[in-house]
């Protein structure tokens, strides 16, 4: 029912039947809009698990113990500098050697495959959260020191005080390097389709082969692209408001 192209009130719904747009046998809407579903999927599964992992490494970074912040380094150097496509070839196929080695080990000498949904998370979700721990690294930095020693001073212990006085600081001020890296996301997903997830662009692609119609179809995933980039800018705008409010109030 909400899917923006091949719902009650979908774009290619619009469209009718008789067009190479339009949804069911007749068309190729309903493989595109199979498709936009796996790219938005990807983008939010991916952002979280990202989040998360940057803000440890950030933590890491920062950390008083020497290995751990060297470790922390080595990380963000390594997927800030590899390729995006290439971090998912090693990840896709690595993992599946890896793992089938494990079970050989174990007896079993069966063929393993990885889930490509699977992978290409993983792989977004490592080089998301490179970029994103030196964002909240900076972000770490700009907050004070005084305002750690407050949280000392009203008996709060660490975890208290970073929950209930250091994150709100940090994502006021993460929040403008944290939409662009978003904004990257979503392009980014377009990788997936290399390791065969059936996502807008490789959608387009396979009805590109089909139909002989490249610029209809490429020119279709180019304005599906941006209609997403247009509305996350609307809502991480709401948000960006959300999160000053506190600041203007005093």
């Amino acid at each position: 029912m909400f899917d923006p192209l091949c719902g009650p009130v979908g774009i290619f719904t619009w469209l009718g039947q008789s067009t190479i747009l339009a949804c069911g046998d007749t068309g190729w809407g309903d493989e595109i809009a199979a498709g936009l579903k796996v790219t938005v999927a990807v983008a939010l599964v991916t952002l979280p698990i990202g989040l998360l992992i940057g803000f440890i490494v950030a933590l890491g970074q920062q950390s008083e113990e020497k290995a751990v912040r060297l470790a922390a380094g080595i990380y963000t150097t390594i997927f800030r500098g590899l390729p995006e496509l290439l971090t998912l070839f090693i990840i896709y196929y690595g993992m599946q050697i890896l793992i089938q080695s494990v079970l050989a080990w174990f007896g079993y000498d069966g063929r393993v495959e990885i889930n490509a949904f699977f992978s290409g998370v993983i792989a977004l979700s490592v080089v998301f959260s490179s970029y994103c721990s030196e964002v909240l690294l900076s972000a770490f930095r700009a907050i004070p020191k005084g305002q750690y020693e407050a949280g000392d001073a009203l008996g709060l212990h660490r975890g208290r005080t970073m929950m209930l006085i250091i994150l709100p600081q940090l994502v006021r001020i993460a929040l403008p390097g944290l939409v662009n890296l978003w904004m990257i996301l979503l392009k980014d997903t377009s990788y997936v389709s290399i390791i065969g997830l059936a996502d807008v662009l490789r959608q387009t692609g396979v009805a590109v082969k089909v139909t002989k119609e490249a610029f209809l179809f490429y020119t279709l995933a180019c304005a599906i692209y941006l209609g997403l980039a247009i509305l996350s800018s609307f809502g991480l705008r709401y948000i960006e408001r959300w999160a000053k409010r506190s600041e203007i109030s005093r």
